[in-house]
């Protein structure tokens, strides 16, 4: 997970040196990469180091306040990104109290800064991680290369199916409504700008302001995931994100309408991240919880593809950007409907009936 880090930390730097200019495009697409495949291995260590923070009926309250932290720290940052470098204070052409260069000709320097000032972000919010979680044995027997590795997975894929099939269905389901999930924060900045007419500051500042609403209700869905159980929550936050989506199809373009619905569907978006982790967490067996979410990363980015092809193609059809929403909702009513055949096997009941 350091080497992860460290991975996204340089790639985050390196984008900086990239201007919005054609010549720069190869490369910031190839540090996006790099730096996306860096963070998804990272989330693995990340996530399975759950189990060893947590156990037992305060799994899904430590996950929850772990995601919400992370929502706080984002608002910390969009307020000192927007003060520095992107709120426009009067001057032509800069930016933030820094005074940057916000224009194309002059290299777009309040949004490079901001990059590198997130970088740093990172990298010293990460250090106390390192320091204060203590580190699992690892296992000499299951050291290997990354060609075993795929050997590895399919076997694991194997013994799944032969003996804990609800967890295969419950990846399945996941991977599918996790990318809607995903894909309410990648379009949504887009459906404000495009339709509601957001500017880059409102954008900002409605981010601010969905981080501290996630972050709440997040906190709060810890304590109903340990009383309830994770896959009942799961299952009413994507009916909550299914039916607050589709308002927006039909919510006009005021921007007060944006506003209540895309903060209303913030509600929901934290408690389906935070349970889903903590529902795996449950049923990782001691020792094997990076094989797990391994398996679980993998998965979420095999199916990565839906929700945009399916936003691109709701555009297209409906002739507007608004309609993209659409493509979202219905990723996440699939996920709902494949989550129904996932059985709740870390409730009580079901653990003994399953022995």
């Amino acid at each position: 997970m350091l080497i992860a880090t460290v991975g996204v930390f340089f790639a985050i730097v390196g984008m900086v040196f990239v201007a919005p200019e054609q010549p720069y495009l190869v490369l910031g697409a190839a540090l996006i990469g790099i730096g996306t495949v860096a963070y998804e291995i990272a989330c693995v260590g990340y996530n399975a180091m759950l189990g060893q923070v947590a156990t037992g009926p305060k799994t899904g309250r430590v996950s929850a306040i772990g995601w919400a932290a992370g929502y706080f720290g984002g608002i910390v940052l969009l307020v000192v990104l927007l003060l520095l470098c992107i709120q426009d204070f009067g001057v032509d052409g800069r930016g933030g109290l820094l005074q940057l260069p916000a224009t194309v000709a002059g290299g777009q320097w309040d949004v490079r800064v901001a990059i590198g000032i997130a970088a740093v972000w990172l990298a010293v919010s990460s250090v106390p991680l390192f320091l204060a979680v203590p580190e699992a044995p690892a296992d000499p027997s299951r050291r290997g290369s990354l060609w075993t590795a795929y050997a590895d997975l399919g076997r694991d894929v194997a013994r799944l199916w032969r003996t804990r099939r609800n967890v295969l269905a419950f990846l399945l389901a996941s991977a599918v409504f996790r990318d809607g999930v995903g894909a309410v924060f990648t379009f949504g900045g887009i459906i404000a700008a495009q339709v509601f007419g957001f500017s880059p500051s409102e954008v900002i500042l409605f981010a601010i302001v969905a981080n501290v609403v996630a972050g709440i209700s997040t906190v709060l869905s810890g304590r109903l995931d340990d009383r309830f159980g994770s896959r009942p929550l799961i299952m009413v936050s994507l009916v909550g994100l299914a039916l607050t989506g589709t308002a927006v199809l039909f919510a006009g373009s005021a921007q007060v309408s944006f506003w209540v619905l895309g903060l209303a569907l913030c509600v929901f978006v934290g408690p389906v991240q935070s349970s889903s982790r903590a529902y795996l967490a449950k049923l990782a067996t001691p020792g094997r919880e990076g094989e797990l979410f391994g398996l679980y990363a993998t998965t979420g980015r095999a199916a990565s593809f839906i929700a945009p092809a399916l936003f691109g193609l709701a555009v297209t059809v409906g002739g507007s950007t608004r309609y993209g929403i659409l493509g979202v909702v219905v990723v996440l009513v699939a996920g709902l409907v494949l989550m129904a055949f996932v059985r709740d096997e870390t409730r009580p009941a079901s653990r003994g009936a399953a022995a």
